[in-house]
């Protein structure tokens, strides 16, 4: 007997050998599909959208993003930036502006590689084939799947955190998803449960039960289309599934930025090694591994040897932010010289305040920057 007999003997596990009945699959598929023509009011402006670019462009920006706060970038990039050509010739440091607040930069930084590819090498047209659509940088399995489903109707099954959790309640799936074996089984179920005469309208509606009714927290389940037959509601399976194995780790980091003022300038530099808001400006940073207060940060190494000549120095205040594998603790020291110098640090600029709101900004410096009036 599984490990998971005594959680759901009716249904205990799902694997390649297990059948699922062909009348519950026929009723998933086709109450889902009514559903969306007759209830699904979730109005969104990608939705039925046949544009490639605009496709692409919403998916992207959705990865690791809920709809309602992707929405208002989506609609500025879609103004700013009409066609993929525009995007392409487009200077980074105005792309990387409006993407400000969306986290995850590397998303940006690939669409851009992206956009420039397509112009490059394909005229400024997107493949229409799922194989070189997954070939593009950025996009994987789910982003081709969705562009080559809504802009050209072809049968692929997209699958994300929704579909996940939509299928593994219903058929009362108790492999994680997050497995080599768990990714295969839906990934094959979702194929076969695909409408392939419109892929478009079924990969919609399926995200949308998942992002509006069938939800992590608090499921609309009386208003669900599929409660007649879903297992993780007739077994009080839902607040188990989707089962996901691995545990997330997450990092304690610590950033002390010092705010270095020369008359009406702030030293500035680029974020430009493999790591979180790599492409965005940030004032001078000493990481530790433990939060500074002013006594501490005169003890620190690297602040010794900054060789900065300080008239005063003032603790300005804190910011924590959450991200998905770490979280960062950011504390701000307003320091004003006695001499101006040259930081030894690559990509260092003295940037007036004047022009702050040119340059790009992780979202805890922005945050910072407006709450103190730099901006």
């Amino acid at each position: 007997m599984c490990a998971n007999a005594q959680i759901c003997p009716a249904f205990c596990k799902l694997h390649p050998a297990m059948e699922i009945s062909g009348t519950q699959k026929k009723f998933f598929t086709k109450q889902l599909v009514r559903w969306h023509a007759t209830a699904n009011t979730r109005d969104l402006p990608w939705k039925e959208e046949k544009d490639p670019y605009k496709i692409w462009l919403s998916e992207i920006i959705l990865q690791q993003t809920r709809a309602q706060q992707g929405l208002p970038y989506y609609l500025r990039f879609i103004e700013t930036y009409p066609t993929v050509k525009d995007l392409a010739s487009a200077a980074d440091e105005k792309v990387f502006r409006l993407w400000q607040g969306l986290g995850y930069y590397n998303r940006c930084k690939n669409m851009l590689a992206t956009a420039r590819q397509i112009v490059k090498e394909r005229r400024g047209k997107f493949p229409e084939n799922y194989e070189q659509l997954l070939a593009l940088k950025g996009v994987g399995a789910y982003t081709a799947a969705a562009i080559a489903s809504f802009a050209y109707g072809l049968p692929y099954a997209v699958v994300d955190g929704n579909v996940y959790r939509v299928l593994s309640r219903y058929f009362g799936i108790m492999v994680p998803f997050d497995t080599t074996t768990g990714k295969k089984i839906f990934s094959a179920l979702a194929q076969e449960l695909l409408d392939m005469q419109n892929s478009a309208n079924y990969n919609q509606a399926i995200m949308d039960l998942g992002a509006t009714v069938c939800t992590p927290k608090l499921p609309l389940c009386k208003e669900c289309p599929l409660q007649k037959n879903c297992i993780a509601y007739h077994q009080l399976l839902i607040p188990l599934l989707p089962i996901k194995s691995k545990k997330l780790t997450v990092k304690k980091r610590y950033f002390n930025y010092l705010l270095i003022f020369w008359n009406d300038k702030l030293w500035l530099h680029k974020r430009e090694n493999k790591d979180i808001w790599e492409n965005l400006h940030e004032p001078y940073l000493i990481e530790s591994s433990e939060p500074f207060d002013i006594k501490t940060l005169y003890k620190e190494e690297n602040f010794k040897k900054s060789g900065l000549q300080i008239r005063n120095i003032h603790y300005k205040g804190q910011i924590r932010q959450k991200l998905t594998h770490q979280h960062i603790e950011s504390r701000f020291f307003e320091i004003k010289l006695k001499k101006k110098i040259e930081i030894d640090m690559p990509g260092g600029i003295w940037l007036p305040l004047k022009e702050l709101k040119k340059v790009s900004f992780p979202k805890t410096i922005v945050s910072f920057l407006e709450n103190n009036l730099y901006f």
